[in-house]
């Protein structure tokens, strides 16, 4: 989805809106099960994922490891603390909504960025930086989510759980994207099939594997593909360039479908309540004006980056598809004050595509970020 919209809107934003709009118009398109809604995102998910790990690689995730890994584990869990927190204080959710809220809108989509870039592409550390940001803190902010689902009870009992499942999600998705991934590099290197596309097709399949593995032992298949990917990015196989070039094109469709499915999801009607828009303006505004910028922003100060890079990077964590699909988790759970909290997670993230995201290509001329052209 590497293109630009017309008239300064994104085209997540487009798709995302004018799905919900269908949604409204034709209702049997709104009552697609949220289940399937949420294999089919998580499925893209994988693809997306995966071919960002792929698209760093190695020796540039080695270079910016400490910013990427800082920025995607303390600044995540800082975000969702940070809006969970106003959230109850503000907004006047109770804790377990404040903070689902919290981890839900604390994950990035630098995908989002670069498809309103257009043909150009975010060079140098603030481009690695901002992509592994999101690869990291996607896992992370789904592993949150699904430890607050999880714990049953309250009190010091409660939290503790939330952190053994937390903890459990992370190592697990860890080790098996590491392993996993060293295999899948070995299978690429000695296994060939008699057609390029098959190889790449074959390598799909094996980040799928991870991803099954991964959950099936309570780990985190998100991170374990993302990692996966970081390990075969730059590493030479056979058929690479057919390999990475499958990848590339599926993720770019998987965002599409993502964005699509995701809009049919929510009723436009449940927006208009002032309890909705209001709280989603107010939270949005929050996120992008103080909470991001100011506490992600002391987080980033040790990291050496340019003052207009540094500015850049806290502006571009735009908000993508996870936290919409972690907001129909929260419904599929029965969480308090679930549908309040899914369309509230909606209007941040059409405002973040829309406000943050036109203002992408602005943002980086006017910094001084460094960009090249791409192929289209």
């Amino acid at each position: 989805m590497r293109s630009a919209a017309p008239f300064g809107i994104p085209a997540p934003a487009l798709f995302l809106v004018a799905a919900a709009t269908l949604a409204e118009m034709v209702p049997p398109l709104g009552e697609t099960p949220l289940g399937a809604v949420q294999h089919v995102v998580s499925f893209a998910l994988i693809i997306i994922l995966f071919d960002g790990g792929m698209h760093i690689g190695r020796r540039r995730f080695g270079e910016s490891a400490v910013p990427i890994l800082w920025l995607g584990t303390a600044g995540t869990a800082v975000t969702a603390a940070a809006l969970g927190i106003l959230c109850h204080l503000a907004f006047g959710f109770s804790w377990q909504p404040a903070l689902l809220l919290g981890a839900a809108l604390a994950a990035t989509d630098p995908a989002v960025v670069f498809s309103v870039l257009g043909k150009r592409e975010i060079t140098g550390r603030t481009g690695t930086i901002l992509e592994g940001e999101s690869g990291a803190n996607d896992p992370v902010g789904i592993a949150l989510t699904i430890a607050l689902l999880s714990t049953t009870g309250a009190g010091a009992d409660a939290w503790l759980q939330g952190c053994r499942i937390f903890a459990v999600q992370m190592v697990v998705g860890l080790v098996v994207g590491v392993v996993g991934g060293r295999v899948l590099l070995a299978f690429m290197r000695h296994v060939r099939l008699p057609r390029p596309s098959f190889n790449a097709v074959q390598v799909f399949a094996g980040a799928v594997a991870l991803f099954i593995l991964a959950t099936v032992l309570h780990g985190s298949g998100f991170l374990a593909v993302f990692a996966a990917g970081v390990l075969v990015g730059d590493e030479p196989a056979p058929f690479k360039v057919t390999i990475v070039r499958f990848h590339s094109v599926l993720a770019s469709l998987g965002e599409i479908v993502a964005f699509t499915i995701l809009g049919l999801t929510v009723p436009i009607s449940e927006l208009t309540h002032r309890d909705v828009w209001l709280t989603g303006l107010g939270i949005g505004a929050l996120l992008i004006l103080v909470v991001r910028p100011v506490l992600v922003g002391l987080l980033s100060w040790p990291i050496d980056l340019r003052r207009g890079e540094r500015a850049f990077i806290l502006w571009a964590g735009l908000k993508g598809a996870v936290p919409i699909l972690l907001g129909s988790f929260a419904l599929t759970a029965g969480a308090p004050d679930a549908t309040r909290i899914y369309g509230v997670i909606f209007f941040v993230v059409t405002l973040s595509v829309i406000v943050q995201g036109g203002s992408v290509p602005a943002a980086a001329k006017t910094l001084g970020v460094p960009m090249k052209r791409v192929r289209s």
